[in-house]
């Protein structure tokens, strides 16, 4: 089992110099708004992924007018103690040691300590534009395999040499195809990689998220999850051959798995056309709920689940269908924001689990 039992934050947003125990499986975290429970969890998931779940400027996380920031996390991995600094001085890269080892690679560290986040903006992964998607897929499979995440890193540092040179070749007015195709090559190979992965995860993915889904929703509604690429028709080569043209007038690459995207569906319709908020809320969960179910049963113990601010997107029958699902079926460790800690409370004690209650004030 994979538990958080301690954190302490120094100059990490608005948290000057703070540290909390947990001493319970499930932390309902309680507090006005701006009082730091959102920016509590992602502490927690910093610690995990080494990033902010909700900023990827570095320098946001910093507390007003300090210098850096430092993260400490006491978790118990299996039985094992786990510690985790996290330091970040404002300039230069930042520090990440595990057990006060520290990394050559920061990348190294993540899939260690899984976690999964829930938060009122991840509804962009049903209505919004592919890159969610993307990253949606993508977080899961970095967690799960530390091939995916290198392949996927040398594919992005790639495509940006390949669009920064097609930049070059307008600034110039001249083309250098023999460079290019060099790049091409580099890019065809970690690109199949994540292709591959992406395409038979979704596979596995689609009946678990359809399985929750029915549970979430409590109706037949058949919903259905695709991914959507270009290779799954043409190769690499075909992609740049077609869209030479386009990439060298905008300047950019115009095909590969930087454009891909997961497709949903509803009864056999687009299901962003079609669907209510509360079918969109309940696929957002599902999918979710996924992402943690399947995590678990390849790492063989539940990730930590984040859940923010989470009564305001589901009424009382879903709320309750959720909680019991993680925290009694599943045991896992479970962090829950609410601004309002006599209901948090109430759905807590009616399914009948021990639980701790942190008030920010």
């Amino acid at each position: 089992m994979l538990s958080l039992r301690k954190i302490s934050l120094t100059h990490f947003k608005n948290y000057d110099l703070s540290s909390f125990d947990f001493t319970s499986n499930v932390v309902g975290i309680c507090g006005l708004n701006g009082k730091g429970k959102t920016n509590l969890l992602d502490a927690i998931y910093y610690c995990c992924f080494t990033k902010s779940y909700f900023t990827a400027t570095e320098l946001l996380n910093i507390g007003f007018d300090k210098e850096g920031f430092r993260l400490e996390g006491r978790f118990e991995k299996g039985g094992d103690p786990q510690k985790v600094i996290c330091i970040h001085r404002g300039t230069g890269k930042k520090e990440i040691s595990l057990n006060d080892s520290g990394y050559d690679k920061v990348s190294k560290h993540i899939g260690l300590l899984p976690s999964v986040m829930i938060a009122p903006d991840d509804i962009e992964i049903i209505v919004g534009g592919s890159e969610g998607r993307r990253k949606y897929i993508d977080t899961i499979l970095c967690q799960l395999d530390t091939d995916y995440l290198q392949q996927l890193m040398t594919y992005n540092k790639v495509l940006q040499q390949r669009n920064s040179l097609l930049k070059r070749f307008a600034e110039q007015g001249k083309t250098d195809e023999a460079l290019l195709d060099i790049l091409n090559l580099q890019l065809s190979a970690p690109g199949k990689y994540v292709f591959e992965k992406r395409r038979s995860f979704t596979e596995e993915l689609k009946p678990v998220v359809q399985q929750l889904y029915h549970r979430l929703a409590s109706n037949a509604e058949t919903v259905s999850v695709d991914y959507d690429s270009r290779l799954l028709t043409e190769t690499f080569e075909e992609i740049f051959l077609r869209n030479r043209d386009k990439d060298r007038v905008l300047q950019r690459t115009n095909g590969g798995i930087h454009k891909d995207d997961l497709r949903f569906e509803l009864n056999g319709q687009p299901f962003k056309s079609i669907a209510s908020q509360g079918q969109r809320k309940s696929l957002l969960f599902a999918l979710k709920l996924a992402e943690f179910q399947l995590i678990k049963k390849y790492k063989g113990f539940s990730p930590i689940l984040l859940l923010d601010d989470v009564f305001e997107k589901l009424d009382a029958a879903r709320m309750q269908q959720l909680l019991h699902w993680v925290c009694v079926e599943n045991q896992g460790q479970v962090f829950i924001t609410d601004t309002h800690r006599q209901r948090l409370e109430v759905a807590l004690k009616e399914i009948e689990v021990g639980f701790q209650i942190i008030e920010l004030v």
